[in-house]
Formats: structure tokens, sequence, C-alpha cells
């Protein structure tokens, strides 16, 4: 049974990483995409016993006309997975982060979910007993036992890992999470995009060692125009001439760059 699963799994993979190839033009370099997989079998792997008891998947939740400080109508969209077992209803949020970070900044995650079950329960007059988030990126251990092809040491990876992160819920904290989001949409139609201050992108993420301007900056194409990570540039490089080479070509680490060229390459 669990190989035919697995089995589906890997076809439907294929399935929609051509499908999103084609949309989107963009392909992927085959460590990179063999990375994906694997994460999509663990995840099978691992959650099994929560998997098969979902009954209702990507269930679409909408929160319609709000109303922001300045007066704008927006909407707030969401997509979870629901459980239904023994008189209890648990929503579930999956994320792509990772565990440690989600566990560092739980709060945050914590006032999206509260939305989400405001939603379900006052909209849409569902019980709801418990939400948690289910991350699904592999720990640096799974990686490595992976990578050295090591099964034993993959299996006790897994026994380790635990992708499942309860988060409380409170009513109390929907509105202030409502107002917030509605700040933001009034900040994006104004045009008003200040970057972090230089603080926050020499500092740590919580939960993580990286520090921001790696962790996040490395990855917006918007980077090269932001004040802030210039100056971060300047102040992490020696001499002009260096540091303003280096601002420039900063496209990632080096196995980054093979992935991205490996990427471009035609398939056999």
């Amino acid at each position: 049974m669990n190989e035919d699963m697995e089995q589906r799994i890997n076809e439907f993979f294929e399935d929609n990483f051509a499908t999103l190839r084609m949309e989107g033009g963009h392909s992927l370099a085959p460590e990179v995409k063999e990375t994906a997989r694997q994460q999509a079998l663990l995840y099978w792997r691992k959650l099994r016993a929560v998997a098969e008891r979902i009954t209702d998947t990507e269930v679409h939740l909408n929160l319609p006309q709000q109303q922001t400080p300045k007066g704008r109508t927006f909407g707030i969209d969401g997509v979870v997975d629901i459980v239904r077992e023994d008189e209890r209803i648990v929503m579930y949020d999956v994320k792509t982060h990772d565990a440690e970070a989600i566990k560092a900044n739980v709060g945050e995650y914590e006032r999206q979910l509260n939305v989400y079950a405001y939603i379900w329960q006052k909209l849409r007059g569902q019980r709801l007993d418990e939400t948690a988030v289910i991350c699904t990126q592999l720990t640096d251990g799974i990686k490595a036992a992976l990578s050295a092809q090591d099964d034993r040491r993959l299996e006790h990876e897994l026994q380790r890992w635990n992708p499942l992160i309860d988060v409380p819920f409170d009513a109390g904290h929907v509105t202030e999470t409502i107002r917030d989001f509605g700040t933001v949409v009034d900040q994006i139609e104004d045009s008003e995009f200040a970057p972090p201050p230089l603080e926050k992108l020499m500092g740590r993420q919580p939960g993580t060692n990286a520090i921001f301007a790696v962790n996040v900056c490395r990855h917006c194409d918007a980077r090269f125009s932001c004040a802030s990570y210039r100056e971060y540039a300047r102040t992490s490089s020696r001499g002009a001439e260096q540091h303003f080479r280096q601002y420039l070509e900063d496209f990632g680490t080096d196995d980054e760059h093979s992935d991205r060229a490996l990427a471009g390459l035609p398939e056999e």
C-alpha cells in the first residue's frame, strides 16, 4: 500500500512539474528537482497518519469587504486542510518554512491562523478544536543523510523530525490582525515601500543561523535599488571597488549559481 502511494506521489510530482514548467517557462536543476521529490515523499512517510485523516483538502477561506484605515475595501483569502475525527475538528496550514524558524516566530503564524479560525467559526458556523502548522522543509540532518545515501541515518533523522507544530488560536487577536493587513494594503496602494533598517538586515532571524540579508534580501529582485541593502553591502565588504563589485555580483552561493546554470540546460 505504501509503495503504491509513493509511486502515485512520484507520478503526481512529474505531472505537476511538467505543468508548472509549461506555465512558467522555468525549470529546476536536477539536484533541486530531486530534493523537492524527496521532500514530498518524506512528508508522506512522516505524516501519513495525518494525511490519511484529512477530510477536506485545500479549503478556500475568504473574508470579504474589509476596510483599511484609509477606507479602502479589501479581502483576505487563505487555503487550509481540515481533519474531522471523533467529534474533533483540526485545521492545518501547510508551510514550506523551517520548523525551528516557525517555533521561534510562532506569534506571526498564530495571527494568520486566528483569522482563518475566525472565518471558519464565525462565517461558516463550524466548530474548531485545534489549529496547527505543518512545515515541509527538511532538516539539515535529513538533507545530510539523503546526500550521503545513508538509510540508517535517514531513519534516525526522520524519527527526530517533528514537522507538526501546534498553534494556539485566540479570537481576541483577529481584529488587530485584520487592521494590520489593512495598513499594509494602504501602504501598497500609496506606494510606500520603505525597506527594513540596516540593523534588521544585519540581525539573525529567530530560529536560524542566517542573517536577514542573506536569508531574505539575497532572494529579492529589488535589492539593487534598496538603500538598506546598499548600506549592508558597503559595511560587509572591504574597499570601495571591492564592495561595489560584490554588491552587483551577489547572485547567491556557488551552489545556487550551479543550480541556475543546470536548470537552463535542455533535458535529454
